[in-house]
């Protein structure tokens, strides 16, 4: 060979890649054979197995791990701290206390996700341990997938998946290429050709691939699919041979054999090398918006915990400043603890004092919590909604930490194909000259029963139209790359068999051309084979045409067009096209342009695929101008592309326009309904896909994502190339901002009328643009926030052509943006499973597309439209009930530790608890733990079905809107208030004592025995019966359940409060307790007092709720006065007319209520004008739209009041409540 090894390394590094972009490169010994001596010397590399690993843990590192994240958690490692200082120091509590439910939460944490990471483990298992064939000493030999090494030679028989990425030396195909579906992938089911090294093609037995010798040199594994580089060196003759290697020779892991028997290839990336792998993002921790509010709260807690401590500390030793209180007689201090220095003894004080209180941080609410979501999760597992007959599967739960996520989502990221599509082409007409033809029924080769006859719209056309129409057929079933199969089963179902007769079967890397093809075939004209390179075709009287396929100009997405050049039987050639029709009209010079693109343009609305045809005869003498043309640009070494196109745009002109067609990507059933749904509840969905840009426009229309009226912004290459990236990000910024006058879309949403819709379609190449730091340009630094401004002020946006680590990094653009908004992933195919793992939910289709989506996620669903139920239902009571379970422990603990506080002014600051160590142990664990269990679980406080027919009810509980710091402080200053109600009232009501003749103190006005600790027994038994009640006030949902827990959790603290003080404990060293309890009770003012005290807590936050729910009720708390007057039956019935569309789009249930007065709201009365009531959740007042419902008048307006009909307080006369929900216009 003339030039050594270095100078082509320059070369192919240069013309390749470029050379700035040239990795450091791997040499691979193909079947482990060393290059013969003399070449330049390799050093051979060391490549990982491989293994493929999703999972967190090990055997070995569980524990530390496990125990590292779990005292990350603020509350776990404060109880770590107090436990240690309970056990270091002498304090007022046994360290049982904080220990026991620590090591249980610690427990049982541990447990639940070490289970989870089981499951993963044995997933992972399940594909390193399936087994793959590998060329050794010339023989087959069966190995374990996680035994492969990079060099080793691989045989992969047809529908097997590749298990690494391989080289593709030979097939079983004469011509050296196979045929490969990437549906795991990108999502195409399409079959894709790939092509053998030209100079082992002819290899085709284990012993003469044994033979062969050679290397590859290639760059180190990179995360593109779509792009490899590399060379193979081949010592086979006397003289070395170095070849080019290209994306099409590579076969990437998770791909699919098809219609090839078998092939040979050499693995060149193995394990988490591959590119498959590396598209994956690490698994990090995810951690709810409940979870980091819960730990800002726990923060406050601690604040007030320390400053309590400090300020008993001070106050003891002002205290203490009187000689007479620093020594009383009976406790004596010791020498030892005299000479101890005022610091030290200061601290000790100071952190017994932290001990005493440290029960206002509820560590049991971490275990609580923790139960809730596992428990919880179950529900979505077991519901039949969400059951898909079609597939036999189930909703499945991976990770239950983040189900209340579920109800604060703010972006949907979905794929399409194969999640809002199901990836099925179906032929629906032709229009040829402005004549229209619809088959009756074709789908996929099955030809329906009853479809023997061509159905044509249209009057029959002339003779010179016959012979265009004929042209026309001929043309598409010419102008493709179909292959042709007689037979195929595809997941255990026979294609193309029809009647018994076995037929043809196409398979294509296009489903559109397999769906005009199959079209074709309907309409009379059946594509039959190529062979030798003749187009066989069989027409309408039954007779085969053969035609010569001289070239074929491949379609790319700059051109959008495809054409091939034929010769027919009579010598006549022709040059048929089709593409896109903003490709074709252009360059046609005659045929009916205008009805067909009124055609093409109305199929477009209805969201079809349209390609137009045309064609062009050709002489001899173009084609052998055409010829040249093409020869030429072929054998450029430099800038080859570049060439073909200039030669391709030379060729394809002077068209003869003859039809379009029309095909539909048939969307998931209710995809279009569950994305209306998902926009009416607020989110903002966002299509990413690998798609070409008019296929996902058309799907994003079908589905509703884009409606009719919404104004398309376009930020791709195509608009790049004529205007700086610059310009155009402003010009579509100016034109957002000039239409919301500066607001961004959320005040607007929903907004209808005034304010144009905006879509926003973006490609992977301008996102690369966009996203890449430091541009030379001085405003570069501010692109992404202009794309953002751009994107939040547009209902929806559409991102085609990205590769999988691009969707992640849209995902993590927004949720980096300054609102910090919740994300959601969904998508099917392993190129989804970076965004699926970078958003806050992730969540798998069990689709057609392999089950590594489905693994990846968070949660897996059977079909697109279970997103709606588990987002508006699930997602919205897992919130509900999850904030009421934080607020709720939060306030348990302000009213059980607070009067311990009070308590300390009353004892001289001596650290003398107030309850009894068994109250103080089981107050969160068994007294008051059970019932709010059990309301996290199970309460519903709307109707299921409304939760589904309304998704603006969705809006209410936005923006974690049920735990912000308001609320946080209004239950907290509610708890202060219980607290000082139970101790001031129990103290004032026996404050009178005077001593017995015996010694004892007695209360005069009650004549009960009382001492510490049956005041302490009063305040707690307050206290228990107080927070169970106020569990019960909030319970909208009752079930024989939560009347068993609540009132059997109250049962349970008397009969243990009984047997607690009623018998001598022989484990016991004290019996303080003893009979205290049947004392206190023995009094009759005792209980009194307890009903008392019990009453006058929960007053305040009855009344508190009433006035609120009277004056600024939210539309959730409208609809559960509704139904409160027993008119659920009423609201689903107009649920359903809404759906229907018997009402206004822009009507929420919620907004229809009863008009104050019968005759007051003739249509244009003055009446009218009153302002609407404000609404707590809306941040301006609007006037309400909606129709005629229960013989009500078409318009009102908001009453402050729920009022009947006539002013009468009757509810049976038809009435609703008032209030719009967020998006209502007028």
């Amino acid at each position: 060979m003339g030039m050594d090894f270095s100078t082509l390394r320059t070369l192919i590094s240069r013309y390749c890649v470029g050379e700035e972009n040239w990795v450091d490169s791997r040499t691979i010994y193909i079947g482990h054979k060393e290059p013969p001596p003399g070449t330049e010397a390799f050093i051979q590399q060391r490549f990982p197995d491989n293994r493929i690993v999703s999972s967190k843990y090990t055997f070995w590192n569980f524990i530390p791990k496990n125990m590292f994240e779990q005292f990350r958690r603020v509350a776990n490692f404060y109880f770590l701290i107090i436990f240690l200082v309970q056990l270091i120091i002498d304090t007022p509590t046994s360290p049982i206390t904080s220990g026991l439910p620590l090591f249980f939460v610690i427990t049982v944490t541990a447990i639940k996700q070490g289970y989870e990471d089981w499951l993963r483990h044995k997933a992972d298992n399940a594909v390193n341990q399936c087994p793959v064939h590998v060329v050794q000493h010339g023989k087959v030999v069966r190995k374990q997938s996680r035994r492969l090494r990079v060099g080793d030679v691989v045989l992969v028989k047809e529908d097997e998946t590749f298990p690494c990425d391989l080289i593709l030396l030979s097939s079983s195909r004469g011509d050296g290429t196979c045929f490969v579906t990437t549906a795991s992938l990108d999502g195409e089911s399409s079959h894709k050709t790939y092509y053998a090294v030209q100079d082992t093609k002819a290899y085709n037995t284990e012993k003469e691939v044994d033979s062969i010798h050679a290397t590859i040199e290639c760059e180190q594994p990179q995360p593109d699919l779509y792009k490899y580089v590399g060379r193979i060196n081949i010592y086979m003759e006397s003289e070395p041979v170095a070849r080019p290697l290209g994306s099409e020779n590579l076969l990437l892991r998770g791909a699919t054999l098809k219609n090839t028997e078998y092939i040979y290839a050499v693995a060149i990336y193995t394990g988490m090398e591959t590119k498959m792998a590396l598209n994956y993002q690490s698994k990090s921790q995810k951690r709810s918006a409940v979870e980091k509010s819960m730990n800002a709260y726990l923060l406050v807690y601690l604040c007030i915990l320390i400053s309590k401590a400090l300020i008993n500390t001070v106050l003891k030793y002002v205290w203490q400043a009187d000689p007479n209180r620093d020594e009383p007689w009976y406790n004596e201090r010791t020498e030892a603890e005299r000479q101890r220095h005022i610091v030290i003894r200061a601290f000790t004080d100071f952190l017994a004092f932290m001990v005493l209180f440290n029960y206002i941080i509820p560590v049991s609410m971490y275990v609580t919590v923790e139960m809730q979501k596992f428990l919880g999760s179950y529900f979505i597992m077991w519901d039949d909604e969400m059951f898909d007959e079609e597939l036999g599967e189930r909703a499945v739960v991976n990770t239950s930490d983040l189900n209340e996520e579920l109800g604060q989502v703010e972006y949907v990221f979905t794929d399409k194909t194969g999640t809002l599509t199901e990836n099925n082409m179906e032929f629906i007409e032709c229009c040829v000259d402005g004549h229209v033809y619809v088959p009756q029924a074709i789908c996929n080769g099955q030809v329906m029963p009853g479809a023997a006859s061509m159905d044509m719209i249209d009057t029959s056309p002339g003779p010179e139209a016959r012979e265009h129409e004929e042209l026309f057929f001929r043309a598409l079933c010419l102008c493709h790359t179909v292959q042709v199969k007689e037979e195929e089963t595809v997941d255990g179902i026979k294609h193309g068999i029809h009647q018994g007769k076995s037929t043809s079967f196409y398979i294509s890397s296009s489903p559109d051309e397999v769906a005009l093809v199959e079209g074709m075939k309907r309409l009379g004209f059946t594509y039959l084979r190529l062979t030798d390179g003749h187009m066989e075709i069989l027409n309408r009287e039954d007779e085969i045409e053969k035609f010569e396929l001289l070239e074929v100009l491949t379609f790319d997405s700059v051109r959008r067009r495809m054409s091939v050049i034929v010769r027919a039987s009579n010598g006549e050639l022709y040059l048929f096209c089709k593409g896109a029709d903003s490709s074709i009209f252009p360059r046609v010079i005659s045929g009916k342009v205008d009805q067909v693109r009124a055609r093409v343009e109305h199929n477009a609305v209805e969201g079809l695929r349209t390609l137009c045809v045309a064609y062009r005869p050709l002489s001899q003498e173009q084609y052998q101008e055409v010829c040249h043309l093409l020869s030429g640009a072929k054998l450029a070494l430099q800038d080859r592309d570049k060439r073909l196109a200039e030669a391709y745009d030379l060729i394809e002109k002077d068209l003869i326009l003859l039809g379009a067609t029309a095909v539909e990507d048939r969307l998931q059933e209710k995809a279009a309904d569950t994305i209306e749904s998902l926009h009416k509840a607020g989110m903002k969905v966002w299509v990413l896909t690998g798609d070409k840009m008019e296929t996902a426009a058309a799907t994003c229309y079908a589905s509703k994502l884009f409606r009719r009226n919404t104004q398309i912004l376009e930020l791709t290459t195509k608009r790049t190339e004529e205007q700086s990236l610059h310009d155009v990000l402003f010009d579509l910024s100016r034109t957002v901002l000039r239409q919301h006058g500066g607001m961004t879309r959320d005040t607007f949403s929903g907004l209808s009328g005034d304010y144009t819709d905006y879509g926003l379609i973006i490609d992977g190449a301008t996102l690369s643009a966009v996203m890449r730091p430091g541009q030379e340009d001085s405003n570069s630094g501010n692109y992404k926030e202009i794309f953002l401004e751009i994107c939040r002020n547009c209902s929806a946006v559409l991102c085609c052509r990205m590769a999988p680590l691009q969707k992640a990094q849209i995902v993590k653009l927004i949720k980096a943006s300054k609102e910090h908004p919740i994300t959601l992933a969904i998508g099917d195919g392993a190129n989804d499973v970076s965004m699926i793992l970078e958003a806050h939910v992730g969540i798998g289709i069990m689709g057609k597309e392999g089950r590594q989506a489905m693994r990846n996620s968070d949660y897996a669903i059977p079909k697109f439209k279970h997103l709606k139920k588990m987002l508006l239902v699930h997602g919205h009571y897992y919130y509900i009930r999850i904030s009421e379970l934080v607020q709720y422990f939060f306030y348990k603990n302000v009213c059980f530790i607070f009067p311990q506080f009070l308590y300390q002014f009353f004892c001289g600051f001596s650290q003398q608890p107030l309850y009894d160590t068994a109250y103080l142990t089981l107050y969160n664990i068994s007294f008051t733990s059970l019932p709010i269990l059990l309301y996290s679980l199970i309460e519903q406080h709307i109707n299921m079905d409304i939760l589904k027919k309304d998704p603006s009810l969705y809006r209410d509980i936005a923006k974690n809107s049920l735990l912000r710091w308001p609320i946080f402080i209004y239950w907290t200053v509610l708890g202060v208030y219980d607290a000082i109600v139970m101790f001031f009232g129990a103290y004032f009501l026996f404050d009178n004592t005077t001593f017995t003749s015996n010694g004892q103190l007695m209360t005069t006005n009650t004549q009960m025995m009382f001492g510490n600790w049956t005041f302490g027994t009063l305040v707690f038994t307050v206290l228990v019966f107080t927070v169970t009640l106020k569990l019960a006030l909030d319970t909208h949902y009752w079930t024989w359940i939560n009347h068993f827990v609540i009132w059997g959790s109250l049962i349970f603290f008397v009969v243990f409060s009984l047997l607690w003080g009623g018998i001598i404990w022989p484990f016991l060293n004290y019996q303080r307790m003893y009979y205290v309890f049947m004392q206190m009770l023995s009094s009759g003012p005792a209980w009194l007092s307890i009903i008392l005290l019990i009453s006058a807590s929960l007053l305040p936050d009855v009344v508190k709720k009433v006035i609120w729910r009277a004056l600024w009720p939210t539309t959730t708390e409208r609809i559960q006065m509704y139904a409160g007057f027993g008119y659920v039956p009423a609201l689903l019935d107009n649920a359903d007319k809404l759906y229907k569309g018997q009402l206004s789009e822009f009507t929420p249930l919620a907004s229809l209520h009863a008009p104050s007065k019968a005759g007051s709201h003739r249509r244009g009365s003055g009446n009218q004008r009153n302002p609407p009531n404000p609404r707590r959740s809306e941040p301006f007042n609007k006037k309400v739209m909606f129709t005629r419902w229960q013989r009500m008048p078409d318009y009102c307006t908001f009453t402050p009041l729920l009022r009947f009909v006539d002013g009468s307080h009757h509810p049976r006369q038809g009435h609703a409540y008032s209030g719009a929900g967020t998006e209502t216009s007028f």
